[in-house]
């Protein structure tokens, strides 16, 4: 299995570097994730980063991977690393 097989859907990890902690990038994430009907979750790291994965249409999550390198009005994004991980049917989107 590749990292886009499995009924169309992809599935996506990011880290996101800068200042992303603290200005409601991971709310933000959750919400746009939600609304787009994306599987996943987004965290806050030990190092000040946002991890997050998505999985879902492909349109959908590159939308989201897109977003995330501007996020919220607040947070100032230095990088944006994009892994492609094989999707394992992940419903639903939550913040850990």
């Amino acid at each position: 299995m590749t990292a886009d097989d499995g009924a169309g859907a992809v599935r996506r990890r990011v880290l996101v570097h800068g200042r992303v902690q603290a200005v409601g990038f991971r709310a933000s994430c959750a919400r746009r994730a939600l609304q787009a009907g994306l599987g996943g979750w987004v965290r806050n790291t030990p190092d000040g980063s946002v991890e997050a994965v998505f999985e879902g249409a492909a349109g959908d999550v590159d939308a989201l991977v897109s977003w995330c390198r501007t996020g919220p009005s607040l947070a100032r994004v230095a990088g944006v690393d994009v892994s492609p991980e094989a999707p394992r049917g992940e419903r639903g989107f939550t913040i850990r």
